[in-house]
């Protein structure tokens, strides 16, 4: 979750991503100061920034860009890249600098980029509008890489019906894809968050806690959750699966950066999509892809390949792209930041959900149109599918 491994698990982990990074629970890693001058900061690093327009001045000849990226299956293709230069080669063909770099803490990539210090990070959907976006920062999803296809799951004890979760106390990290996976279990058995209770637990002691008599229902994600269903009187009572397309992760460029270089835009999009068609093949080289970026997260190439099958990588550009097109995305990012500022995820920063806007290819916009601080563009998606990089 935070970028690093748990010493204390028995098991391979690989580290999610969380969400709503800067309020969660003191579970999580944090930056050293409150969230308040976080912001502030933040405010004051955005304004330093140009205005994202068609003039944008070129960029210094020297310029080199930097990518973050923190562990989880759905994103080892970028240090992989880089190691099989794969990075270089399109670099170079593009005449950019391009440098990519592991930061150990999740939550510390996203105030990197938020920052500026970094120009894109690896990132869900519902992080760019709740770091960067609610900062003020601007920013593009210039790739979506994968959904959750299972990774993530509901588990009751004793009982195998989700209505029976009423009433019981949920154990799960607060706040994170656990708690929203949560609020459309209960939404689809026509409940709500207020029938539950939920107890925030680490999700470095979310298997353990399973283990305890009190617990009688729990959300997580994999490894954790493949280990919770082993144990006797598991039963996974709603997964990732059921809302397919809403716990999106995918690749954010300053908006700034990209507008003034394009050609940014169009090596990271080749890296990628060289990347996932090496790592799809079903020869040895693709097993060597997999098990380099297996290694590279500190795990082995069954347990790297047993994640990959929950994870619906986006190998095909033109189903991304495709997919930023489609009403259902509109629907699952309306979803996702209506729940994020009913959670206080936004902070001080909008007093109301349609505060910051978001916008989407065709014209459409989520919240105000003159705020718009995340940006859903297929452009790159679409050229890589059209073979036109």
């Amino acid at each position: 979750m935070d970028g690093g491994f748990h010493k204390g698990m028995t098991m391979t982990l690989l580290p999610r991503r969380a969400l709503g990074a800067w309020f969660m629970r003191p579970s999580f890693r944090r930056p050293a100061f409150g969230a308040a001058a976080l912001a502030a900061a933040l405010l004051l690093a955005a304004c330093g920034k140009p205005a994202p327009s068609g003039g944008a001045a070129p960029p210094p000849a020297d310029k080199v860009y930097t990518v973050a990226w923190t562990i989880y299956a759905g994103w080892m293709p970028w240090p992989y890249a880089d190691q099989a230069g794969i990075v270089k080669k399109w670099a170079d063909k593009y005449g950019v600098k391009i440098k990519v770099v592991q930061v150990n803490d999740y939550v510390e990539s996203l105030n990197q980029f938020s920052a500026g210090k970094v120009d894109a990070v690896t990132s869900t959907t519902m992080d760019a509008l709740t770091v960067p976006a609610a900062s003020g920062h601007d920013s593009t999803v210039l790739m979506i890489g994968d959904y959750s296809n299972g990774n993530d799951g509901v588990i009751l004890k004793g009982s195998d019906k989700l209505a029976d979760i009423k009433g019981r106390p949920v154990n799960l990290v607060e706040n994170s894809v656990s708690h929203y996976l949560l609020a459309r279990a209960l939404e689809s058995a026509g409940l709500k968050l207020p029938d539950v209770k939920t107890i925030n637990t680490s999700d470095a002691d979310i298997v353990a806690a399973f283990g305890a008599s009190q617990t009688t229902a729990l959300v997580t994600w994999n490894p954790q959750l493949s280990e919770i269903k082993k144990q006797p009187g598991a039963n996974e009572v709603f997964d990732s699966s059921k809302i397919p397309g809403e716990i999106l992760d995918t690749l954010i460029v300053d908006t700034a950066e990209l507008q003034a270089n394009p050609k940014l835009g169009k090596a990271l999009t080749g890296i990628w999509y060289e990347t996932l068609a090496l790592m799809s093949r079903d020869d040895d080289q693709g097993r060597a892809a997999r098990a380099a970026m297996a290694k590279l997260s500190g795990a082995d190439l069954p347990g790297f390949e047993s994640q990959l099958k929950t994870t619906h990588l986006y190998v095909d550009p033109g189903a991304a792209a495709a997919y930023e097109s489609d009403p259902a995305l509109v629907t699952a990012t309306d979803r996702v930041r209506k729940f994020s500022f009913d959670h206080g995820l936004f902070g001080q920063a909008a007093r109301s959900v349609d505060d910051i806007g978001i916008a989407f290819p065709g014209g459409k916009i989520l919240g105000s149109p003159t705020n718009v601080k995340l940006r859903f563009d297929p452009t790159y998606m679409a050229l890589a599918a059209d073979g036109k990089l």
